[in-house]
Parts: C-alpha cells; sequence; structure tokens
C-alpha cells in the first residue's frame, strides 16, 4: 500500500484503485494510464512540482499543460519553473511517473486545475507508475489542502 492510498483510507473518504501493467517505455504516463485503464484522458490528471523559491504542486489534465503563468499567479509567485526531478523525488517521497499529490513526506502548497471540477471524479497517481487512484475533485481538495484555479492551458 503507497502512502498515496493509505491516505485516502485514512480519511475514509470514497475512492477507487486501479492497477495496470505499465510499459516504462511509454511517452507519456498519463496517457498510457488513459488508454489502459479505458478512461476519457479528460479525466485523468498529471501531478507537476514546480519551484519558486517554494515548491508548489500543480495537478492538471494529462491532455493539457501547467501554465506556470497562471500557477505562479494562484500561488502568489513572482516566476516558477519546472523542480529538479530529485528534488521532487526527495521531498515528495514518490518516483517521477508516480508522483501523487496524495500521501506526499511533505505537505506542499497544491492547485488542483478548475477543470477537475467537471467531473464527478478524476484519476491521479496512486504513487507509483501503474496504479491510478479515483476521487471526488473536492476530496482530493481536502485531503490536500488544495485550492481550485485555472493553471492548464
Amino acid at each position: 500500500m503507497t502512502p498515496a492510498i493509505k491516505r485516502a483510507k485514512q480519511a475514509k473518504i470514497k475512492y477507487t484503485v486501479h492497477e495496470y501493467d505499465h510499459d516504462p517505455a511509454a511517452e507519456s504516463y498519463g496517457k498510457e494510464a488513459a488508454e489502459k485503464l479505458g478512461v476519457d484522458p479528460g479525466r485523468v490528471f498529471k501531478t507537476l512540482v514546480v519551484d519558486g523559491g517554494a515548491l508548489y504542486v500543480a495537478v492538471v489534465p494529462v491532455l493539457q499543460q501547467l501554465d506556470l503563468k497562471l500557477m505562479a499567479k494562484a500561488v502568489g509567485a513572482k516566476k516558477l519553473a519546472m523542480a529538479d526531478v530529485k528534488v521532487v523525488e526527495r521531498t515528495t517521497g514518490y518516483v517521477v511517473g508516480g508522483v501523487s499529490p496524495l500521501g506526499q513526506k511533505k505537505r506542499l502548497a497544491t492547485v488542483i486545475d478548475e477543470s477537475a471540477l467537471e467531473g464527478e471524479t478524476l484519476f491521479v497517481s496512486g504513487g507509483r507508475r501503474g496504479l491510478d487512484i479515483e476521487l471526488a475533485p473536492r476530496d482530493l481538495a481536502d485531503l490536500t489542502g488544495a485550492t481550485f484555479a485555472p493553471v492548464a492551458r
């Protein structure tokens, strides 16, 4: 059980764990998850960590990109850049490609793209490649202390 799944279980929220055979050659982990789970890619979100002097987490649809300017505005930072892979792994406790917004070693300010509110549930990494967790967007926000804002393009 990953820290992400453990966190959802402890919170006693409604969630579903989805496992699939991860292909290490996959170009996009999020698109791979959508294909292998047979779900609309618009419901699958990736977890990205950005650095602006402090680290922040962005949760955005896999078919879109994080807009760093919109993310900076959402968190009140002057300028953001993608965080260094080693820093991400050390801070979150997860391997890149399997970073979950849930159960990170260090809780970081999190912003979920507002498009997540369009669906009843969304899929995010469950804490390793080949593992996703499906839950309600508001439950994800409650468990991570996240806000919703337009941060994807």
